[in-house]
C-alpha cells in the first residue's frame, strides 16, 4: 500500500551481527498479518480459509486500515448527505470491516487498527479531492464514529497510513520550485491530535496510538520519513504517542540494502530511525524509547519482471529481514503484507504488475516458498569457517524442538544436521561448520521450511 517501487540492484553484502542466544531472545515481539481482500470479502468460505491459514501459521494480530473514503456515504460528492453528523453509526458503510474484526475478535485474534485516508470528497480542503488537506473536525467525528463501533474489540491504533505518501495525503510540498517546504507533517500533526481526542471522546483513553505509518524512502513526490518526522515535531509539538509506525520496505537486492538518502529508513538501516526518535525525545517532544511497530513489511516476488526476486530469495530475505528486526530491541512489532499477490492489473506490462507482489501466495492462490517460510523462517549466516542459524517456530507457544537438516553441494537429498530446542516464545540460534554451497531447512512436526542458502 504506497510504498514506492525501487528499480536498482545492489548487491547483498553480509553485514549482520552475531545471533544472540536463545536465552536473550526478545519475547515481546509479535507478528502483524494484513489480507483485506480476503478477510474483508463477503464469501464466507473464503475468509474462513484465510483465517484458518493464518491462525495455522501462528499469527495472533491482525492489522486493518480503515479507509475514510471506502466508509463514507457518497464519498465521491462534494457534499455530504442532508443530515450526516459523522460522529454517529448511521450512515456509514461498515461491512467489509465489521467482518473482519468481529471474527478475528471471535477468534482470539487481536486487532491493530489504523484510521486512514484517502478520504471522501467533501472532507477534502477543495472537496474536489480524495486527499488533499483532510478537514480536521471532520476528521475528529470520523474517529470517534470508529472508535465506538470497535470500542470493545480493539485497543491499539494508528492514525493515517503513510501520510509522506500522495496517494494518501496532499499536498506534500508547498512552495515554488526550489523554495519548497514539506507541508504534510504540518497537516499531520493536525490530524494526530484529531485522532487522538477522537478515540478519548469514543472511551477509548486508555487504549496505545501509535504515530507515523511512514513509508521507507522520499523524492520529489513524497516527504522522507526522517524529514517528515522531524516536520510533524517541528514547531516544538509534543506528541502522546505510544509508539512510532513505520513501512521498512527494502530495495530488490535485499535486506541489507542501504539508501543513499539519508532521511530514508528500510529494514536494513533501522538504527536511523530509533536516532531520529531518540533526538525527539531528548527534546522531550515524544516519550522515551518510544518503541517501533513496522507494522507494514513484505518482499515483492515473481511474476513481477522489474522488482520481484525469485521466490527462494523472496522466503530468505523475508527470514532475514524478520531477524533484523528480531535483533533490535526497540522493534515491538513485525509484520507480512499480503496472503495473496494482488490481481494483474489491465493495461501495459508496467500497469499489469503496479501492485504487490509480496504475498505467501501468487494471485491465483498457488503457495509459494515463503509460504511455509513465514511458519518456520530460517537465517544462516555465513561468517568465517562456521553458519549461525537463527529460526522461529511461529505457531509455538511453549519450548519445542525443530530438527535442523543439510544439503550439500551437489547432493540432491536433505540429510539431518541436528535437533535444537527452541525458548519459551519459538525463537532458537545455533552453530554449525561452514560447508560451501550448502543449503539448509527446518522440519517441525508435519511442516517443513523451504531450503535456505547461507549468506
Amino acid at each position: 500500500m504506497g510504498i514506492r517501487k525501487l528499480l536498482t540492484l545492489i548487491g547483498i553484502a553480509a553485514a549482520f551481527l552475531a545471533a544472540a542466544s536463545s536465552s536473550q531472545a526478545k519475547t515481546n515481539q509479535f507478528t502483524l498479518f494484513e489480507a483485506p481482500r480476503e478477510l474483508q470479502s463477503s464469501d464466507d468460505a473464503l475468509r474462513a480459509q484465510t483465517f484458518d491459514q493464518i491462525q495455522g501459521m501462528g499469527v495472533k494480530w491482525l492489522r486493518v486500515v480503515i479507509l475514510w473514503r471506502s466508509v463514507a456515504p457518497s464519498s465521491g460528492s462534494s457534499t455530504p448527505p442532508a443530515g450526516f453528523d459523522g460522529a454517529g453509526q448511521d450512515g456509514y458503510l461498515w461491512a467489509p470491516y465489521d467482518r473482519e474484526i468481529n471474527e478475528a475478535r471471535a477468534r482470539g485474534i487481536n486487532v491493530l487498527v489504523t484510521i486512514s485516508g484517502p478520504i471522501p470528497k467533501w472532507a477534502s480542503g477543495n472537496h474536489k479531492s480524495y486527499t488533499y488537506k483532510p478537514n480536521v473536525a471532520r476528521f475528529q467525528r470520523f474517529v470517534t464514529a470508529v472508535g465506538n463501533r470497535y470500542r470493545d474489540q480493539v485497543s491499539l491504533w494508528s492514525v493515517w497510513n503513510e501520510p509522506n505518501h500522495p496517494g494518501f495525503l496532499t499536498p506534500q510540498y508547498a512552495g515554488r520550485k526550489g523554495h519548497r517546504y514539506a507541508e504534510s507533517p504540518k497537516l499531520y500533526r493536525a490530524l494526530f491530535w484529531a485522532g487522538y481526542h477522537g478515540l478519548h471522546a469514543s472511551g477509548n483513553a486508555h487504549d496505545k496510538i501509535l504515530m507515523g505509518e511512514t513509508e521507507p524512502v522520499g523524492g520529489s513526490k513524497a516527504v522522507a520519513p526522517l524529514r517528515f518526522l522531524r516536520g510533524v515535531l517541528a514547531p516544538r509539538a509534543k506528541l502522546p504517542a505510544d509508539g512510532y509506525a513505520h513501512h521498512a520496505y527494502t530495495h530488490a537486492s535485499g535486506p541489507s540494502y542501504v539508501p543513499r538518502a539519508k532521511d530514508d529508513v528500510t529494514i536494513g538501516v533501522l538504527s536511523r530511525l530509533t536516532r531520529a526518535l531518540d533526538a525527539e525525545s531528548r527534546a522531550h517532544r515524544i516519550r522515551r524509547g518510544m518503541p517501533v511497530y513496522l507494522t507494514e513489511f513484505g518482499i515483492q516476488s515473481k511474476p513481477d519482471p522489474f522488482i520481484g526476486v525469485s521466490w527462494q530469495a523472496q522466503a530468505e530475505y523475508r527470514s532475514i529481514s524478520e531477524w533484523i528486526a528480531w535483533k533490535n530491541p526497540r522493534v515491538l512489532a513485525f509484520s507480512q503484507y499480503l496472503m495473496r499477490d494482488d490481481d494483474p492489473r489491465p493495461g501495459s506490462i508496467y500497469a499489469r504488475y503496479s501492485g504487490f507482489e509480496s504475498g505467501l501466495r501468487t494471485a491465483s492462490g498457488q503457495a509459494k516458498l515463503s509460504y511455509n517460510g513465514f511458519r518456520l523462517p530460517l537465517v544462516a549466516d555465513a561468517r568465517g569457517k562456521r553458519v549461525y542459524f537463527w529460526g522461529y517456530v511461529r505457531p509455538a507457544t511453549s519450548r519445542t524442538r525443530v530438527l535442523v537438516q543439510i544439503r550439500t553441494k551437489g547432493s540432491k537429498t536433505f540429510r539431518n544436521l541436528k535437533h535444537v530446542t527452541t525458548n519459551g516464545s519459538g525463537y532458537w540460534t545455533s552453530v554449525t561448520s561452514l560447508r560451501r554451497g550448502a543449503q539448509y531447512r527446518v522440519a517441525w512436526g508435519s511442516y517443513t521450511g523451504p531450503a535456505t542458502r547461507a549468506y
